[in-house]
């Protein structure tokens, strides 16, 4: 595993400085462009068992030094959004702290961990707007059940330094702008455009399907799809997104209901 981690990041690095056929976005500006064409937001804290809240309160850190790096970003036509090379290694020497990170379906304490939350976001509204996602790496984990679950199962994304990427490029013909900011409670973000938008996006899930596997656990299946409506609200696509595989960390079956008198 030592062997294969310096082998894929070195492979980022020699890309990042070789291959010219990917341009990377670089510019920063701070006033938004005027089209709003997505937005979400997510809590900073949650209750967890096992987690120290410590770990919560040193990804918040993690967090605002890595916004800080995005916010503002200006995505031209042609360019390449690149997590990793715009946030740089998360070191103790950087400011990073230790937080959650889930290693094999359970959490340990890691430099710069909780970024997964800011990837999750990103490509989240990503997927709300024209701009393709190039290099996505999915939750091989499902940790938590369904309850007070907003988006469907497997829609994050997960990020690794620097082998693990997420990286989103604009193929449409005007700028797209990301801004990312906390607040005292949530993690807040905005794709941004300099025209108005001409679709909207309906993002759900298909082919839901959880398997019992010859080890005894299970695995969990599904399709990310997005309706794509015109302005009148008349549907006028059906994209496929990703799909999803991943190993369930509790158990999937509900206990039997007993009618009480």
């Amino acid at each position: 595993m030592f062997l294969g981690k310096v082998y894929f990041t070195g492979r980022r690095y020699f890309e990042w400085a070789f291959n010219r056929s990917i341009r990377y976005a670089t510019v920063i500006k701070n006033t938004p462009l005027p089209q709003l064409f997505s937005t979400h937001s997510t809590p900073l804290y949650r209750t967890l068992r096992n987690v120290d809240m410590w770990l919560q309160q040193n990804k918040v850190t993690n967090l605002k030094l890595a916004t800080a790096k995005i916010n503002g970003l200006i995505l031209k036509p042609g360019e390449t959004f690149s997590l990793w090379r715009l946030v740089g290694k998360p070191t103790k020497v950087k400011g990073f702290k230790e937080g959650m990170v889930l290693i094999n379906g359970s959490f340990s304490p890691g430099v710069g961990g909780g970024l997964c939350q800011l990837s999750n976001l990103i490509y989240w509204m990503a997927i709300h707007t024209p701009l393709t996602i190039t290099e996505r790496w999915r939750h091989t984990h499902d940790v938590f059940p369904d309850t007070n679950r907003t988006q469907p199962f497997g829609s994050g994304a997960t990020v690794v330094y620097n082998y693990i990427d997420l990286q989103i490029r604009n193929d449409t013909a005007h700028n797209f702008q990301l801004l990312l900011w906390i607040s005292d409670s949530e993690l807040h973000g905005e794709w941004r455009c300099e025209q108005p938008r001409t679709q909207k996006y309906e993002v759900y899930e298909s082919k839901h399907l959880i398997s019992q596997e010859w080890w005894g656990g299970y695995l969990r299946h599904n399709a990310i799809r997005r309706r794509v409506f015109d302005l009148d609200d008349q549907q006028i696509g059906d994209d496929f997104i990703t799909e999803n595989h991943a190993i369930m960390m509790y158990e999937p079956m509900l206990p039997e209901y007993k009618e009480t008198v």
